[in-house]
């Protein structure tokens, strides 16, 4: 917890808002995607799928690949208490539709689903898009999809596997994903693993969001790495996510941006 305070300190210092941004390409995303204070019928959607999930008194088993979770001891949990505490926050799914829905990705991928609340997000977003969402918690994975029906997100296909199985099982060389949600395993030696796993499927136009990339300190090493390799161009961090572009023609810039 100190780490995390002493690091949300050093955002705060560093960040800046659209007044600080040169870049026309970011400038444009903060005014007219993060920034965007208009209301969209597909909040109530999500709001209404969130309180179903907190409704639900049901347990579930987790199983649990990832680097585990500071709320919960206990691997049987329920599903009201998952989504309070676990999963993505009502202002970043609805952050998170609105990026979908500036991009416009067509095909779009998920890693570490949980309870669906960011995957209705991105389904909602672009609902032309193919969403593929894995998750590695079979209990986990199965009420996220029953959620996703219910909520008719027809866009998505749900798979329930490790991460690094669904990696190296599919053959990723043809595959090219416009947008990809990494909320996964935080943990450095993961992170890297999926990031240079799935580098072969970008395009000059993929957006990359990256979960918890101030959880650990071995998650800010990754962070650092991620920002330095020679195809990242550009990249954007707000503290929770750290988002990472690809575009051949910008200047390697980085920006630190409170949302």
């Amino acid at each position: 917890m100190f780490f995390q305070i002493k690091s949300y300190l050093n955002f705060l210092w560093n960040s800046t808002n659209e007044h600080g941004v040169h870049s026309p390409f970011v400038f444009n995303l903060l005014t007219k995607c993060f920034y965007d204070k208009k209301p969209k019928p597909e909040y109530q959607i999500l709001k209404n799928y969130r309180k179903s999930l907190l409704e639900n008194k049901n347990f579930i088993e987790v199983t649990d690949f990832g680097a585990g979770s500071k709320v919960f001891k206990s691997n049987k949990r329920q599903i009201s208490k998952i989504a309070q505490t676990a999963g993505i926050s009502p202002k970043r799914a609805e952050l998170l539709f609105r990026v979908t829905q500036y991009f416009k990705p067509k095909n779009i991928l998920e890693i570490g689903t949980s309870l669906g609340l960011a995957t209705s997000a991105l389904a909602l977003g672009n609902t032309n898009a193919n969403v593929i969402t894995i998750e590695g918690c079979p209990q986990t994975g199965g009420t996220a999809k029953n959620q996703l029906n219910k909520f008719d997100c027809k866009n998505v296909e749900s798979i329930i596997s490790e991460f690094e199985s669904f990696l190296i099982s599919e053959n990723l060389n043809s595959t090219v994903f416009d947008l990809i949600y990494f909320d996964g395993n935080h943990s450095k030696k993961a992170t890297l693993t999926y990031f240079e796993t799935l580098l072969s499927t970008i395009n000059n136009d993929s957006v990359w969001i990256f979960d918890d990339i101030h959880w650990s300190p071995e998650m800010e090493e990754a962070w650092e790495i991620i920002k330095n390799h020679p195809k990242v161009k550009v990249t954007i961090d707000t503290f929770q996510w750290g988002f990472v572009f690809f575009r051949y023609e910008q200047e390697k810039e980085h920006f630190t941006i409170r949302v």
